[in-house]
C-alpha cells in the first residue's frame, strides 16, 4: 500500500519529467543532469531516466549519497549539506565544471531541476547545445525572471511544467501509471518510503521535510 501511495504524485511527476517534459530533445545515450537525486521525486526520476536509456549525472548531499548510489546513476556529484534545509550547498562544488568534465565539454541535453533559485545558473550553464532546462520545483525559492536572450549561446530551451498538464485525459494518466506499476512489478524501480506520520502529527511531518531529513517518500497515516 505504501508503495502504491508513493506512486501517485512523485512517481507520475518523475514519469512525465523523464518521458515528455523534455520534448524529445534528449535521446538514449545522451547525458541528463538531475538535481537532488537523494530526495523523493528525483530518486524516481534518476531510475526512470536510466530506464529510458539516458546517461545520468545526479547531484546529492553527502548525507544522502548512500541512497543515491543505489539508483544506477552513471555519475554522482556529491555536495555539502545545508543545515536545516531540504537542498544541498550548490556552492560547495563546481557543478558546471564537473558536468563538463564528465561529458567531455559537451554538457547535458536535459537538466531536471526541482531545486529552483539556487541552481538556475548551474542548470542553464550545464546544458549542451539545443539542450532543455526543465524547471519543476522551488525547494530553494522560485526561479527569478531572466531574459530569454540568455539562451542564445547554445540555442537552448526552457520549460516550467506541471503534472496536471501531463495527465490531461484518463488515457494519458492510465498509460503513465501502467508503465510505472509495470516497472515496479518487474523489479526495475526501487521505492524508498522514508517514514509515516500520524495525521495528527502533520505539522511535524512538514518540519521534517523542510529540514531536509527525508530520504524518500514521507506519508501520513489516517
Amino acid at each position: 500500500m505504501e508503495v502504491a501511495v508513493s506512486c501517485v504524485v512523485q512517481g507520475l511527476t518523475a514519469h512525465y519529467l523523464t518521458t515528455s517534459a523534455h520534448a524529445g530533445l534528449i535521446q538514449p545515450g545522451e547525458w541528463c543532469l538531475i538535481h537532488g537525486v537523494g530526495g523523493g521525486t528525483c530518486q524516481w526520476a534518476a531510475q526512470m531516466a536510466k530506464l529510458r536509456g539516458y546517461k545520468v549525472i545526479g547531484t546529492v548531499s553527502k548525507g544522502k549519497a548512500n541512497i543515491a548510489e543505489g539508483l544506477g546513476c552513471d555519475e554522482l556529484i556529491v555536495l555539502d549539506e545545508v543545515s536545516g534545509q531540504s537542498f544541498e550547498d550548490y556552492e560547495s562544488v563546481d557543478v558546471v565544471g564537473k558536468v563538463m568534465e564528465i561529458t567531455g565539454g559537451k554538457g547535458c541535453k536535459a537538466v531536471i531541476d526541482g531545486i529552483g533559485k539556487n541552481t538556475m545558473d548551474i542548470s542553464i550553464n550545464s546544458l549542451a547545445h539545443r539542450g532543455i532546462f526543465v524547471s519543476f520545483g522551488n525547494a530553494s525559492g522560485a526561479v527569478p525572471a531572466f531574459p530569454v536572450l540568455r539562451l542564445i549561446g547554445k540555442s537552448a530551451y526552457v520549460t516550467r511544467p506541471k503534472l496536471l498538464d501531463y495527465t490531461t485525459s484518463r488515457a494519458e494518466l492510465v498509460e503513465r501509471a501502467d508503465e510505472i506499476f509495470g516497472w515496479l512489478l518487474d523489479g526495475k524501480l526501487k521505492v524508498s518510503v522514508d517514514t509515516a506520520f500520524p495525521l495528527h502529527d502533520a505539522a511535524e511531518g512538514h518540519k521534517y521535510l523542510e529540514a531536509g531529513k527525508s530520504k524518500g517518500k514521507v506519508l501520513y497515516k489516517i
